[in-house]
């Protein structure tokens, strides 16, 4: 059966019988536009497979999306192999490599991608049946190679570092850990630890467990005919075999009865990423969706007109967006409103989302802006249905969730039947700011009194980025910041021994985007500096600064440092700067107690004359540097020092991660010499 996709959107043009045209009066809106949603095809191979297809001869390109329609187990201690199984479907199989996977999709210039709950590829029609060839070996064939695992591992262990210093990864983390619960897989988190837990017999254990085609749909959209379509799929799909899939329930989340206000830090953060959010039971195809959804795009769904926008960008100018999602799902939905606002009006900005939550469940919305809402929803439906991908996903959900066969062809009249009580209705069923999680990251010494003012009991709950209290630690009255400093200098080799290094060479190594990257530091008594990051032996980029002036070189040109950059160059080009905390002009705060690497570490804020302020973390126990988090012109820079190793009887740092935006790195300190008679000349900045 073939028909091409159409829609019909009649908007009534109302004109007044006589020539006066009464403008004060807003034109009376049209019926609710009659929508006609493409038809599909479905059969069901023999094995329990659910095959959807739906015709596209416009290009001649085809599709196939195999999805599972399971529920997905507790991970627990091994968080992370579910989707790490996923990835590895296509990392080889026993009839090819990973390589050879790669260049044969390269090959028909085609699209073959996986994940925990299925497959999808795409080519031009020509080359369906090479595309099958290699989909249905991906899906029959997985090997999960254990150097493949190693490298997703490894990918991942990187982003986690990146993650800590990302404040929306953390607050989706501590939010999703308190929203739905530790024990619930919504709410597990993935850990350097729950990574090296993962194993190739765990992939594939889940593999033969949930991959089955009497849990799974085909949904085969474009240039094909229902009759090459069922060909194709018992061709390459007919062997796969059906067995049991587990079944996995939860308790949906208990929820609470009072705002759970919550912190989570950021280190040299000047701004705070502020959240709330809340469980809701709004499952798809709900008689509701068409009610939340308009409450929810009235309240921030993604407008300039929206609400939250209009509040805190246009009016008050504390960000440059606000925004709110309401996420139907068929276990646990969830609501969310979110923004980064700076640091002083962390609590402002909240008591305004909370205060257009409540706004929303007391008063009536207006006419216009209803309609407003309406007329956008329409729009972007009908421009959505230009894609045959659309109708795809349509029928897909009619299958999966049991919905009307009409159920897309009626959703403009239930959107356009909407009205200003159900709005109303809507977010009195489906907000609930008086018992939501109420967060903000940022930093967290300058925001935690403001977040009383959301708590009943004036209680506000630290968290880091797993997910885990963080229990404040007293420090002992007795020790200073500079107790602190001496205990590290004490520890990495004394002032005697450190005083005593005139000049000092350092290679350090590190991958960028796979490219191996050298960096050569030169340093001399008592400020001169030198670096430069090589790529392939050229340098791409170079710091120098010679006691008085400096410049930078980088790939779009030279630049002479002048005012402030050239001040902070200065006060960060010594060897050990650590030996002048005392000077003056320099001011030293003892802030706690936290934990870095799994030790307890004393946060030390030390703030230069040019007021550049740098956070160091030294351990407790062997008083070594094992963090340290600065300022740059690319933004806030998080290194943590790894390992130590000595040299002439000083420690250096071994390996360091040095986190920057979205970016990790990793460091590897190759060579270090000390005293070795670096030339002066080496410095010149001409």
């Amino acid at each position: 059966m073939k028909r091409i996709l159409s829609i019909a959107v009649l908007f009534a043009l109302v004109t007044a019988a006589s020539a006066q045209l009464d403008r004060s009066t807003p034109p009376v809106p049209g019926p609710a536009p009659e929508v006609q949603i493409g038809d599909y095809d479905k059969f069901t191979l023999p094995n329990g497979l659910t095959v959807i297809v739906v015709e596209n001869d416009k290009v001649p390109v085809v599709s196939y999306s195999l999805t599972l329609d399971v529920d997905l187990p507790r991970e627990g201690k091994n968080a992370g192999y579910i989707s790490m199984a996923g990835n590895l479907l296509r990392a080889g199989t026993t009839n090819r490599t990973k390589s050879e996977i790669d260049e044969e999709v390269d090959f028909i210039g085609g699209t073959l991608s996986t994940h925990a709950k299925g497959i999808y590829g795409r080519s031009l029609t020509k080359h369906s049946e090479e595309l099958l060839t290699l989909m249905s070996d991906v899906l029959l064939n997985p090997t999960f190679p254990q150097e493949e695992l190693d490298k997703q591992v490894k990918q991942n262990k990187t982003g986690i570092q990146a993650n800590k210093e990302e404040p929306r990864a953390i607050a989706g983390n501590v939010a999703g850990k308190l929203v739905y619960g530790k024990d619930d897989p919504y709410g597990e988190i993935t850990t350097e630890e729950t990574l090296d837990n993962i194993t190739p017999q765990l992939c594939r254990s889940y593999y033969q467990k949930y991959f089955r085609p009497n849990a799974a749909y085909l949904v085969v959209v474009g240039d094909i005919s229902k009759k090459e379509a069922k060909k194709q799929a018992k061709k390459y799909f007919g062997d796969w075999e059906e067995a049991p899939v587990p079944q996995n329930m939860f308790p949906f989340p208990g929820g609470y009865d009072e705002p759970q206000v919550v912190i989570a830090n950021k280190e040299g953060a000047n701004q705070s990423t502020i959240m709330v959010t809340h469980e809701v039971m709004l499952p798809p195809g709900h008689p509701d969706m068409a009610k939340a959804k308009i409450m929810n795009e009235i309240l921030g769904g993604g407008s300039f007109n929206a609400r939250l926008f209009q509040n805190l960008r246009e009016d008050k100018a504390y960000t440059y967006g606000a925004y709110s999602s309401l996420s139907p799902d068929e276990r646990v939905g969830r609501f969310s409103a979110s923004a980064q606002v700076r640091t002083s009006v962390t609590d402002s900005a909240l008591t305004e989302v909370l205060k257009e939550m409540e706004t929303l469940q007391t008063e009536l919305v207006d006419e216009e802006e209803l309609q407003l809402v309406k007329n956008v929803l329409i729009g972007d439906f009908g421009r959505a249905l230009e894609d045959p991908q659309t109708v795809a996903r349509f029928a897909l959900n009619i299958e999966r969730y049991d919905l009307p066969q009409d159920y897309y062809e009626n959703y403009l009249k239930r959107v356009e039947a909407v009205t200003r009580e159900d709005v109303k209705a809507a977010a009195e069923k489906y907000l609930k700011p008086e018992k939501s999680v109420i967060l903000a990251v940022g930093n967290a010494s300058a925001i935690e009194d403001k977040m009383k003012l959301f708590s009943p009991s004036q209680t506000v709950t630290q968290y880091d980025y797993y997910g885990n209290i963080v229990e404040k630690k007293a420090v002992a009255a007795n020790i200073s910041p500079m107790d602190v400093i001496d205990d590290y200098i004490r520890a990495i080799g004394g002032k005697e021994t450190i005083r005593s290094v005139n000049d000092l060479k350092m290679t350090m190594g590190m991958q960028v985007q796979g490219m191996p990257l050298e960096v050569n530091v030169y340093q001399k008594k008592p400020n001169k500096f030198y670096q430069a990051t090589s790529m392939q032996g050229n340098v791409v980029s170079m710091q120098v600064f010679d006691g008085e002036k400096g410049k930078v070189k980088t790939p779009m040109g030279e630049q002479e440092l002048q005012g402030e950059m050239l001040a902070q160059l200065k006060e960060n080009a010594k060897i050990f700067p650590e030996l002048d905390f005392n000077a003056d002009g320099i001011e030293l705060k003892l802030d706690g107690v936290e934990q870095v690497n799994g030790k307890d570490a004393y946060k030390i804020m030390v703030t230069k004359p040019s007021g550049l302020t740098t956070t160091m973390f030294f351990g407790v126990e062997d008083g070594l540097k094992c963090k340290e988090v600065s300022q740059s012109p690319q933004g806030t820079v998080s290194t943590t020092i790894n390992d130590y190793q000595t040299v002439e009887g000083i420690k250096f740092p071994k390996a360091m991660t040095q986190v920057m935006g979205p970016q990790s790195f990793d460091i590897d300190i190759k060579t270090i010499e000390i005293n070795a008679g670096v030339e002066d000349s080496q410095f010149s900045i001409n």
